[in-house]
């Protein structure tokens, strides 16, 4: 009892609503801005399918238009939203080891009108897939970690073809970029816009790209990037692949370190690292992880300006992981996933607003683990149990019955509708 006592609900609230009064700026009107607001407690409720329908319903509106117009229609910038999401995650989770981790997922899709759509590859279905994919870019601190951008992906089978951009809500002059490049347009706008970060972070998909690697080099910027083993890097004594180099590695020269926790305790791996060739001022290397039960062998490009010790380029390489963790909790709790939208606008929309969802859960675990230390017995809160009590203790709204009739109407007509229109298609074609 004395734990749930020590909680403040009311903090909660107030830190919720200076969140949405940080970026209702962004909205001219008043009617955009209260629904806004009552769309991110949507997307924070524990609704099993969440969408305009929805969250809709579950706030107390009697149609699903006002939701739909918010994301499709009403005047506001999802970008200028993303910037004071931003803002908001370096404030509250400042770090000067802070790492910007980046990385994509795919979202399963079917047809071929959704904006950025085709048959890929996605890790989250873990084959090729008709699916949508987006590159995000995750503020990993000590403090926590939290989203602060987004790119999708739109590929060539799009951009080669004007109208079916326009369509989509895409400019005609929308040109191809790869994952990396879009990578470096994030790094560029978070370093653009005055912020700090000591490193950036990612796997092979980005560490295997030249271009990427260069422009964080141009700008100072230290990084750790996951590379294939063919991949090949200058040394002293010539360029090799990068299992040859590991091959050369002597015993002494690995080290038992801790990559960082994870459910199970720490992750313990050997490390060891080899000196590059540096085509800029600058430390170069190969770092080397080497699974202590199987052999598997991992590969990282680093730089940074100055040279680090061994720990660090570890804990930066561990830190690739919370990406990760965003997309599942992103996913899991503020429904970053389940956004039913066909043109860009409305998806910049959903997915910013879900990152803005993620990232107050985010804040809150971070402010809840500076002020007290978790009881004993017990585990610190999670993002997953502080959604739990801020559902059941601030925003659980209660509707009457005649709300709930009144939804049921527009459910069946809205049916009664599309089976109309089918049937009329049927009688057309036969």
């Amino acid at each position: 009892m004395a734990a749930a006592h020590s909680l403040d609900p009311a903090h909660w609230q107030e830190a919720f609503e200076g969140l949405m009064a940080r970026i209702a700026g962004h909205f001219a009107r008043v009617e955009p801005r209260r629904r806004v607001r009552r769309l991110v407690l949507g997307l924070l409720s524990d609704l099993p399918r969440k969408n305009c329908w929805t969250i809709a319903e579950w706030a107390g509106e009697s149609t699903p238009d006002g939701m739909q117009h918010l994301l499709s229609r009403a005047k506001w910038d999802a970008d200028a939203v993303r910037d004071a999401l931003r803002g908001y995650v370096v404030e509250h989770l400042h770090d000067e080891r802070a790492v910007l981790v980046v990385d994509e997922t795919g979202d399963v899709k079917k047809g071929v009108g959704t904006v950025g759509v085709q048959r890929q590859y996605t890790g989250t279905a873990g084959r090729i897939e008709n699916a949508q994919v987006a590159v995000y870019m995750v503020y990993a601190g000590r403090r926590g970690h939290a989203a602060v951008d987004r790119e999708l992906y739109i590929p060539r089978s799009w951009t080669a073809d004007p109208d079916r951009c326009r369509a989509a809500g895409l400019g005609e002059q929308t040109a191809f970029a790869t994952k990396p490049e879009l990578a470096a347009r994030m790094v560029a706008r978070f370093l653009d816009a005055g912020h700090r970060a000591a490193w950036v972070a990612g796997d092979e998909v980005y560490g295997g790209n030249p271009k990427l690697r260069a422009v964080l080099e141009e700008r100072g910027t230290s990084y750790v990037l996951a590379v294939a083993c063919s991949h090949e890097a200058a040394t002293g004594a010539g360029t090799f692949r990068a299992d040859a180099l590991a091959k050369k590695v002597p015993k002494r020269a690995w080290q038992k370190l801790t990559a960082g926790t994870g459910a199970k305790g720490h992750r313990f791996y050997d490390w060891a690292v080899i000196d590059l060739a540096a085509p800029r001022p600058g430390s170069s290397q190969l770092l080397i992880r080497r699974n202590r039960s199987t052999g598997e062998l991992a590969y990282y490009r680093c730089y940074s300006p100055a040279a680090v010790p061994l720990a660090e380029l570890v804990r930066v390489a561990g830190s690739r992981w919370r990406v990760e963790e965003f997309f599942q909790s992103g996913k899991g709790l503020a429904a970053l996933d389940e956004h039913q939208v066909r043109r860009y606008a409305s998806w910049s929309r959903w997915v910013t607003l879900a990152m803005l969802a993620h990232a107050f859960l985010a804040v809150v675990r971070a402010d809840e683990h500076a002020r007290q230390s978790a009881p004993n017995g017990l585990i610190p809160l999670t993002c997953n149990e502080i959604q739990r009590l801020f559902i059941a203790l601030v925003i659980r709204p209660v509707h009457g019955a005649a709300h709930q009739l009144g939804w049921s109407d527009w459910r069946r007509r809205h049916q009664a509708r599309s089976q109309a229109n089918h049937y009329r298609r049927q009688a057309v074609q036969a």
